[in-house]
């Protein structure tokens, strides 16, 4: 990339508290979508535990769902080059059940 183009991008600087940084566990989501936006629930379910938590949410405008997707693919793809393809294990569905159905 030439100087000219590299001066005209501007730089993010991002912070990552220690709590942040630290992350969450999740081996569950559920992703459920509207005409303007993406909702992705990250849930930590135990094994034979009747309930589970959502432990983070994340909400996304379908464009960036997109962009997430793609960059999540390519990750995906660099990983099983550098490591061998990931088993993908089929699982029982899990019956899931949020509460009541809400009304818009």
């Amino acid at each position: 990339m030439s100087d000219q183009k590299k001066s005209n991008q501007k730089q993010i600087n991002i912070e990552l508290d220690e709590k942040t940084a630290e992350g969450i566990y999740s081996n569950l989501a559920i992703i459920n979508h509207s005409v303007s936006e993406f909702v992705v629930d990250f849930i930590s379910m135990m094994p034979g535990a009747p309930k589970a938590k959502v432990k983070s949410r994340i909400v996304l405008t379908p464009q960036h769902a997109k962009k997430f997707l793609k960059a999540l693919n390519d990750n995906v793809q660099r990983f099983e080059k550098a490591h061998g393809t990931i088993k993908d294990y089929e699982q029982t569905p899990v019956p899931i059940n949020f509460g009541p159905i809400g009304e818009a």
